[in-house]
């Protein structure tokens, strides 16, 4: 019966020193699809000249990866759970190796976009089993160890992206953008061949239903090009077609896995109320974080009079304090309960956006860095542990749904929190930025709420076995 399957038991962790080359193949295929996910941005002036395409058309350069990504995520988490995360991971890996190269040898738009769907999909293979294959590498008392480099190694990838696209654009052409993943992927791939542990695989796992997947890619594709329409401007006719049809899909989608034992949109696992409020909780604050990420630039240029390179520098304070502060948190987790460091972190960014959005006309630099810091460190207080907490939370056999719920949750809210930004730019069109830092304050402060309303509730064996 389906409802019987389960993970075989396996050892607690990876030991010692193949862990070492276990996180360094993680480290580097996250770090890569990180990376992509930005270091085209800087490049779309230069692309759209020299592949005579327009400005707006430039955007799907973006567009298409991160699309692909998100309609992914939860079909190959499913995959991951029936087929190996290790397998799922690799061949990911070896997907956006390969597309890499196809973006770095495209010589027009539709090759180029193409390129940059299948490193989205490579991607999405990586992302929606990465924080499992933490799980397995890592010994249960070091789990929120490893969720904190993780997170590190995200940050630093974000930092990073902008500094590597100016930097090769400065002695190359753009192809160099995707030409620079192909060693690197390939040293991810070898160590993900010699080092990652063996598939945990179900015994009398699930059938793949490729119907469920068909309507999660149509729910989550047009919810996706509806927002990504209203944040450019699309008729507001096209936009209400596309969430209409998305409401369609989903309704249909919902329908069918509630009908299902194991479904690939895991109903099973959100009856888990700690698992259940810490999607909210990630949904809540990323939205927050991408609300603010967005203002931020237009924030700075257009109130405080910074240049590009200045706003740039600026908004490295948020990113460069989670380096820090995440594997610190991480460590914490076994000594202070993670909806403790989650609601606190969550509330000292709330802190931090409110006092940007209440900032005079003319804020010095100073002032700016000790706030961005200050919504980094809080940020970080709450990733790591909330992420820990999450995929402790369900039960091993469903852990690759369980990181895929993670990254579709961390998707979803940076989506809505970029469209409510194009909707604040309508709405307010003459102080929208300071609207939407304080629209992102209250929201963190929602979801730092949510993150203590956790404490009343029994933590995941595997964590309580920490005390």
């Amino acid at each position: 019966m389906v409802a019987s399957a389960q993970l075989p038991d396996g050892p607690d962790g990876v030991p010692m020193p193949r862990r070492l080359g276990a996180i360094l193949a993680v480290a580097f295929g996250v770090g890569l699809s990180v990376l992509d996910s930005a270091i085209a941005n800087v490049a779309l002036p230069t692309i759209s000249r020299e592949l005579g395409i327009s400005s707006a058309d430039s955007i799907w350069i973006v567009n298409a990866y991160q699309l692909a990504t998100v309609v992914a995520l939860l079909p190959l988490s499913a995959l991951g759970d029936s087929l190996g995360y290790r397998r799922i991971y690799a061949a990911g890996l070896a997907l956006f190796t390969l597309a890499s190269a196809l973006c770095a040898a495209a010589g027009s738009f539709p090759v180029l976009v193409a390129g940059r769907i299948l490193q989205g999909f490579g991607a999405a293979a990586v992302t929606s089993v990465n924080t499992t294959l933490i799980r397995i590498i890592y010994p249960r008392a070091r789990l929120g160890r490893g969720m904190g480099l993780n997170a590190t190694v995200v940050a630093v990838s974000s930092v990073a992206g902008p500094t590597v696209a100016g930097a090769l654009l400065a002695v190359g052409d753009w192809p160099w953008l995707f030409a620079v993943n192909l060693p690197i992927g390939l040293v991810a791939c070898l160590l993900a061949r010699r080092f990652l542990p063996d598939n945990p695989v179900l015994v009398g796992g699930r059938t793949f239903r490729w119907r469920d997947a068909a309507l999660n890619a149509l729910t989550f594709g047009c919810m996706m090009l509806s927002v990504e329409g209203l944040s450019h401007g699309v008729d507001g006719r096209a936009v209400a077609a596309g969430l209409a049809l998305a409401l369609l899909f989903g309704w249909r989608f919902v329908r069918s896995q509630l009908r299902v034992a194991r479904p690939l949109l895991p109903f099973d696992l959100l009856r888990i109320p700690i698992f259940s409020l810490s999607i909210l909780t990630s949904v809540c604050s990323y939205f927050a974080q991408m609300l603010a990420m967005v203002a931020l630039p237009f924030y700075l240029q257009h109130d405080c009079g910074y240049d590009a390179v200045r706003t740039g520098l600026l908004l490295t304070a948020w990113p460069a304090v989670i380096v820090f502060a995440a594997p610190v948190a991480g460590a914490l987790v076994g000594r202070i309960h993670p909806g403790v460091l989650g609601g606190a972190g969550l509330a000292l960014m709330a802190l931090g956006l409110l006092l940007l959005g209440l900032l005079p006309a003319d804020p010095t630099p100073e002032a700016l860095v000790v706030l961005l810091a200050v919504c980094g460190l809080g940020f970080a207080m709450f990733q790591s542990p909330n992420n820990s907490l999450l995929i402790a939370s369900a039960p091993r056999e469903r852990s690759g749904s369980a990181s895929g719920m993670l990254a579709t949750a961390r998707l979803v809210g940076q989506t809505a929190g970029a469209g409510a930004m194009a909707l604040i730019f309508h709405l307010v069109p003459g102080d929208s930025t300071r609207a939407a830092l304080l629209s992102a304050a209250a929201c963190a402060a929602a979801a730092s709420l949510t993150g203590f309303s956790r404490l009343k509730l029994p933590l995941p064996e595997a964590l309580r076995r920490r005390g």
